[in-house]
């Protein structure tokens, strides 16, 4: 009896945290405030920036091309969900990009906008529509919040659904792990908690819309993804992004879908 009624519990509490996204219009798992996420995204930014190798994008080509594309990726997604009505989809977000001097094939966006690239992963990228592909792809993720959803199952399973607040307190090292393991920043706290299909696939479909958007080519995503499978089959460490970003050939078949989609919404820069 005693665990029917804890189950009941549970059900209650899942329950009442899903909500229908606005970004992808499915039911999804959200038991934490944003502004709450943002709020320690901030600080966990600023850690990590001062922890590691950040390239200054006035003095090196590279890092204002990260700059470059972010800026234009979230001026045009700001502009569509504002002319649309639904600019509370991006509130709260101060946007920042940065390239780290790292080998990983990686990047990532906390909430609110908060992006990191690393250098490994420009010679996979190898132009500036390559670039957009992939920084798309992870402000996506945080569009869509999916981190979100990551962190509220973290809480619910390590910590029972306790409130944030309540974690950071109690259990401020694991509390952190959690937060930087759901946004893919895990590698050096241990096992990245991988991002669903299901939010691989919106990572994808989304992204893409979004650069697109910014005046980013569509079609470069078929050979960026082929590229970075070639990477991962080179016999050396898989890129870390594909630990928890992976590809196959569905996962390429369903991007060959998602180009056409997103050429409705290409305007190329300058026209």
């Amino acid at each position: 009896m005693k665990r029917f009624f804890g189950s009941l519990i549970v059900f209650a509490f899942l329950w009442g945290g899903c909500a229908k996204n606005q970004v992808t219009g499915r039911s999804q798992l959200k038991l934490l405030p944003e502004r709450e996420l943002q709020s320690m995204a901030v600080q966990q930014y600023r850690q990590f920036l001062t922890e590691h190798r950040v390239i200054a994008a006035n003095v090196n080509k590279d890092a204002e091309m990260v700059r470059r594309v972010g800026t234009r990726i979230a001026y045009a997604i700001t502009r569509f969900y504002e002319e649309q009505g639904r600019a509370n989809i991006l509130e709260g977000f101060q946007w920042e990009f940065n390239l780290v001097d790292d080998p990983q094939v990686n990047a990532w966006c906390m909430p609110g906008g908060k992006v990191v690239v690393y250098t490994g992963l420009l010679p996979v990228a190898r132009n500036e529509a390559g670039l957009a592909v992939v920084m798309g792809h992870e402000i996506a993720h945080a569009v869509a919040l999916h981190g979100n959803e990551r962190m509220s199952q973290g809480l619910l399973q390590q910590f029972g659904g306790v409130a944030l607040s309540v974690a950071v307190a109690n259990r401020p090292a694991e509390t952190q792990n959690l937060f930087l393991s759901a946004y893919g920043i895990g590698t050096t706290v241990g096992a990245i908690l991988p991002f669903s299909r299901k939010q691989e696939l919106e990572a994808d479909r989304f992204g893409l819309r979004f650069s697109a958007m910014a005046g980013y080519n569509p079609e470069e995503a078929v050979s960026f993804w082929q590229r970075m499978a070639q990477a991962a089959a080179s016999g050396q460490k898989p890129p870390e992004i594909l630990s928890t970003h992976p590809s196959d050939d569905t996962r390429i078949a369903k991007m060959q879908e998602y180009v056409k989609e997103a050429m409705e919404f290409y305007k190329p820069i300058g026209k």
